[in-house]
């Protein structure tokens, strides 16, 4: 990670490590003993911050046994290792399901986390290192959509298959696919349209859409979540209906500059066992980066 974009990264996360940093504070104002009372609060700190109950228990249980056997001091000793622990929370991933090459990659959310811009930062950053990237608009329910991923496209300089308003989505991941073998694309990015994970009928489509996909596809089809990280612990509930539908392989958290809780990401891959691929700072095509959880938990609890 450049040092320009850790900085960008540790200002977007300011709301949520002031909260934390407030917190920790006035933990240590009230002294430095190690009693019951300290440990509770510290879970109900990373509690607060969104990182969810399942694990701040987790990192509470790492961190009471490390100042057991290494007979840490104070208060102080102990949060001094709170980076490290919130780091070993993310589930880690061999490889990059979005630099697979060749790879078909399905893009999935509900409406509004920024879905359909994502596909195309995803696109131009892709093309401009060289990739032969191809863009299926399979969000066929809104024009603004089909419209938008198309402004997309012509900016990155890649081609996108797309139909009329209302086509079937999965004729259009059928297109998409034959569209890709002829051109030789390695990265084929498909924006499926934003679904709330409370309907039954709408996620069956898209297990549709994955199955044919799947069929039709000679490489490997990677399911990923773009995530709006402002939803807090309803993302969380939102992420575990997509993964019991489709087996996700990853997450995009956006709009982290935000919110005040970023630890959703902590939340999200410790819960699901999901690696967070990306992380969405901004809104220029550069505000998008790989995630790196050495330098997320650092910028989350402090700026140094």
């Amino acid at each position: 990670m450049s040092p320009a974009w850790f900085e960008k990264l540790s200002d977007g996360l300011t709301r949520t490590r002031d909260s934390i940093s407030g917190q920790l504070n006035v933990l240590l104002r009230k002294g430095p003993d190690l009693d019951q009372a300290f440990w509770d609060d510290l879970e109900d700190t990373l509690i607060a911050a969104d990182m969810g109950a399942l694990a701040a228990e987790a990192i509470i249980g790492r961190l009471r046994s490390t100042a057991t056997r290494e007979a840490l001091p104070d208060a102080a000793a102990v949060i001094d290792r709170l980076t490290d622990e919130i780091e070993a929370e993310f589930a880690s991933v061999p490889t990059d399901p979005l630099s697979e090459s060749p790879v078909v990659v399905l893009m999935v959310g509900i409406n509004g986390t920024g879905k359909t811009t994502t596909v195309g930062k995803l696109a131009k950053r892709a093309s401009e290192q060289g990739r032969r990237v191809l863009i299926g608009s399979a969000d066929t329910f809104r024009a603004a959509a089909i419209e938008q991923l198309h402004i997309w496209a012509q900016r990155a300089g890649v081609n996108i298959v797309e139909r009329e308003r209302g086509a079937d989505p999965a004729s259009v991941c059928f297109d998409t696919l034959r569209e890709a073998k002829a051109m030789g694309a390695d990265l084929i990015l498909i924006d499926t349209a934003g679904r709330l994970h409370t309907s039954p009928d709408l996620m069956a489509e898209l297990q549709k859409v994955r199955r044919v996909t799947e069929r039709e596809s000679p490489w490997p089809v990677k399911a990923v979540l773009v995530m709006d990280a402002t939803t807090g612990q309803n993302g969380l509930t939102q992420a575990a209906e997509f993964h019991r539908a489709l087996g996700l392989d990853g997450v995009i958290l956006t709009k982290l500059d935000g919110t005040a809780k970023g630890g959703i990401a902590v939340a999200v891959s410790h819960t699901l066992g999901l690696p967070i691929l990306r992380v969405g700072i901004g809104e220029g095509v550069d505000d998008l980066q790989e995630f790196n959880a050495h330098d997320f938990a650092h910028a989350l609890i402090s700026n140094d």
